[in-house]
């Protein structure tokens, strides 16, 4: 007896919106946060007076002599770091969108390789032992990016095999080292004598923004700018590499050396973010979920959408960690989480096809 097909439909499809205008959208709400961030803050100046104050540096303008120390707040320490947050956001988002498209893997982050844990033996290693310390305020940074860069050599070359490198095998030993890079994080800490620095420690391994110069910007906003432009320039091979290594290579598409590429770039990206930020988490795992929700899954239009959403959370996450209990600051990472895991866990429920079907 012939049964009737079963009908596994979740529900009718999902209604993309045109890139275009939700791009111009977020552009406009970032633009307007960046704002937001250098008029909010413990010390209130007032939106109308940071505007000023912010046309005076753009123009040239003259300002009184009273208002040099409001001057130096909105130019040398709120509007750094709200740019500085913007780039790291957009830059761990688009790092998200690459990682889950290199390991073919949903719950892949810029973390999975064991960059963020590499990183974090370098910066601790010059907060609590001094380490680099002819290297002035830019000790903490490069340190952090050093290790990061020798984190990234360590599972290239565990992970390489023979037969090239496989998703499988990047995502076991980037897992396998980060918990050991974690463990002499612990032990650097319980082994330094100075107890103080701890709290440093865990600052810097839950993410902030409090140590932005404008020396910093630059760096980082290159580094991101070109690991987007590589992205862009790879979408149509990303979405070949998604459909699996036979569909990609009968596509033209050598899926090993596209691996190879999306693995340095990412790592350098990654680890010039860690290193100017600590390590945020949440941002690269959500944002290119929440991105293919809204616009599909072609990676095109997702590497327009991430990295603006990216830039946004991250601005006002930052804006939260420094006013919610000013003048204390909280770190960034706590926030998102806090923000991260019931939207990510919203998003499983109304997509939970696309979060490892619907059984």
């Amino acid at each position: 007896m012939n049964r009737a097909p079963v009908n596994r439909a979740v529900g009718p499809p999902a209604r993309r919106i045109p890139v275009v205008p939700l791009a111009a959208g977020l552009a406009a709400a970032l633009l307007l946060s960046l704002v937001c961030g250098v008029a909010l803050g413990s010390s209130g100046l007032g939106l109308p007076r940071v505007l000023r104050l912010l046309g005076a540096g753009l123009t040239g303008g003259r300002l009184d002599a009273d208002e040099a120390a409001a001057y130096a707040i909105v130019w040398e320490i709120r509007l750094p770091r709200t740019v500085l947050a913007a780039v790291v956001g957009a830059g761990l988002a688009a790092c998200g969108v690459a990682v889950q498209a290199l390991v073919r893997n949903a719950l892949a982050d810029p973390f999975v390789l064991g960059i963020s844990s590499g990183a974090a033996v370098g910066a601790n290693a010059v907060m609590l032992f001094g380490a680099f310390a002819s290297l002035g305020v830019w000790a903490i940074s490069a340190s952090a990016f050093g290790s990061a860069l020798a984190a990234m050599t360590l599972v290239y070359v565990a992970a390489r095999t023979a037969y090239g490198l496989t998703p499988l095998r990047l995502v076991l030993t980037g897992t396998a080292l980060s918990y050991g890079f974690s463990a002499a994080t612990t032990l650097m800490v319980f082994a330094a004598d100075r107890g103080e620095a701890a709290r440093d420690v865990m600052m810097w391994l839950l993410g902030s923004l409090g140590g932005a110069t404008w020396g910093k910007v630059p760096i980082a906003a290159v580094t991101v700018l070109a690991g987007l432009a590589y992205l862009a320039c790879t979408a149509g091979r990303l979405d070949a590499l998604a459909m699996g290594d036979e569909t990609s290579a009968s596509l033209g598409v050598d899926p090993d050396r596209l691996r190879r590429e999306l693995f340095v770039v990412t790592a350098a990206v990654t680890g010039t973010v860690v290193a100017v930020s600590g390590a945020i988490g949440f941002v690269g795992l959500l944002m290119p979920h929440l991105a293919r929700m809204l616009v599909g899954a072609g990676h095109r239009r997702v590497l327009v959408v991430a990295p603006l959403a990216g830039a946004l959370l991250l601005v006002w996450v930052d804006i939260a960690s420094r006013t919610l209990l000013a003048p204390a600051e909280l770190p960034v990472g706590v926030f998102t989480a806090v923000l991260g895991v019931p939207a990510f866990l919203v998003m499983m429920r109304r997509r939970g096809q696309a979060f490892g079907g619907a059984r």
